[in-house]
């Protein structure tokens, strides 16, 4: 398969199995919520706070992931395999030393991390035995983000579709062991959906393995190794910080806006987890277009055609945007029935109403941001996003977040307000500048 054939690939044919895959690795983290919720409430809150803590250290993995998917698409498509596997194995033994790095931290500072978070104290216990049962485990979900790249850079989504959903079946099968199952009897409770969570992590691991030698026909050797790369180590690096810097910030601003969230007390941190599951499953869509077009771009930059890059990408923003905000709006009327899936508690479900209605202003700004931002970085425009996101995620995100609930005591809406801000701003930045041509020359493949 070339990159010329890639670059022309339909959008939809790229993102359908981006977007089952997607919808199935937000339901890994659902489903543990849904079925937790019928065993406790307040482990509800505890694995959603160390599950945060965790997805922000993960970031990590994203710094050289993103890279390998900005080089692999744009050296494809200016056919140029003959370093493929070099790439391919300095990604996988990147990010397999520093997802062990991040699992020390996790597993030994879970406590003084939880603390700082204000997580109360009657939610400590379980949140602590996750973070360090997941926290051993996290080296698969590090060398599984990479394969995941390489996999859709190549044409082949499709894979990581089946991937995720192999590992959902598994999960869902050993929460249902532990929490309700034969193995109830041995009372592990979180701990059990936590040891299920990791070998269903450990299965994907393997078959991406798979995949990638028979597939996708990749190499992963040590001889790529001598002599070193430092040139190629360079390269991803440079691109994958400011890559990752944008999703770091983000993540980052999220932990701050969710100890002010925490400080409101039960009610409001139970409404948040909730409203995060049904907001995201609004995204999806647009977010697997983004990643489509993504692809696309990044052929298409590689090969030096920038005016087919930006035709695709604006065609592609315009849909994106309608169906978004039209699932967005279903997803606000259907709320006080989806909110029944996980609470009876009435306050609840009133509270999350009100958030899924200033939802659908925030879902506009973050389509736009989605799909243009992932594009500017296949094209090699990776600074810009992360020096914009830094400013307005913390200028406007965190800073009216606090304003709105300090001293307004808007609550929760308060921090869903601020958050649209952020994203709107965002947004019509992004917009500006791809109609700007800014990004374009930024290849980082010679011509």
């Amino acid at each position: 398969m070339t990159g010329n054939n890639i670059k022309n690939f339909s959008i939809v044919k790229l993102s359908w199995p981006i977007f089952i895959q997607r919808l199935l690795s937000m339901c890994l983290g659902y489903v543990d919520t849904a079925m937790v919720s019928n065993y406790s409430e307040l482990a509800v809150g505890a694995i959603g706070n160390a599950s945060q803590i965790i997805n922000f250290l993960t970031l990590a993995f994203s710094i050289i992931a993103t890279a390998t998917g900005v080089v692999v698409s744009q050296y494809l498509g200016a056919n140029k395999t003959e370093k493929m596997d070099q790439i391919y194995t300095l990604s996988v033994f990147f990010n397999l030393v520093l997802s062990g790095l991040i699992s020390i931290i996790v597993t030994v500072f879970s406590t003084a991390l939880l603390n700082f978070m204000k997580l109360p104290a009657v939610m400590m216990g379980d949140a602590e035995a996750y973070m360090r049962i997941v926290g051993l485990f996290l080296f698969t979900n590090g060398v599984m983000q990479v394969f995941t790249q390489i996999f859709n850079c190549n044409g082949r989504t499709e894979i990581g579709m089946l991937i995720f959903f192999f590992i959902n079946v598994v999960n869902i099968l050993g929460n249902y062991l532990f929490l309700f199952g034969p193995l109830e009897n041995l009372g592990l409770g979180v701990k059990g959906v936590a040891i299920s969570t990791s070998i269903s992590n450990g299965v994907g691991l393997v078959i991406s393995v798979i995949a990638f030698i028979f597939i996708i026909k990749g190499r992963i050797s040590l001889k790529y190794f001598r002599p070193f790369p430092k040139a190629m180590l360079f390269k991803l690096i440079k691109l994958g910080i400011p890559t990752a810097g944008e999703n770091i910030s983000y993540n980052i601003s999220q932990i701050c806006i969710t100890i002010f969230v925490n400080l409101l007390g039960p009610l409001a941190i139970t409404t948040k987890i909730y409203c995060n599951i049904l907001c995201n499953f609004s995204i999806v869509y647009s977010s697997s277009v983004a990643g489509a077009a993504s692809i696309i771009t990044g052929h298409a930059v590689g090969r030096g055609d920038y005016d087919y890059a930006y035709k695709r990408v604006m065609k592609t923003l315009f849909w994106a945007m309608l169906i978004s905000m039209a699932i967005a709006g279903c997803n606000l009327l259907l709320s006080p029935f989806t909110f029944r899936l996980f609470t009876d508690n009435q306050d609840v479900i009133k509270l999350g109403f009100n958030i899924m209605l200033i939802g659908l202003f925030l879902e506009f700004g973050r389509t736009s941001n989605l799909v243009i931002i992932q594009s500017m970085r296949a094209a090699g425009d990776v600074v810009f996003p992360t020096v914009l996101g830094i400013f307005s995620m913390w200028g406007i995100s965190v800073v009216f977040s606090w304003i709105f609930t300090r001293f307004f005591n808007f609550g929760l809406p308060g921090v869903w307000i601020a958050m649209a801000m952020d994203e709107i701003f965002r947004g019509i930045v992004v917009f500006i500048r791809w109609q700007r041509g800014t990004w374009r020359g930024k290849s980082v493949v010679r011509q």
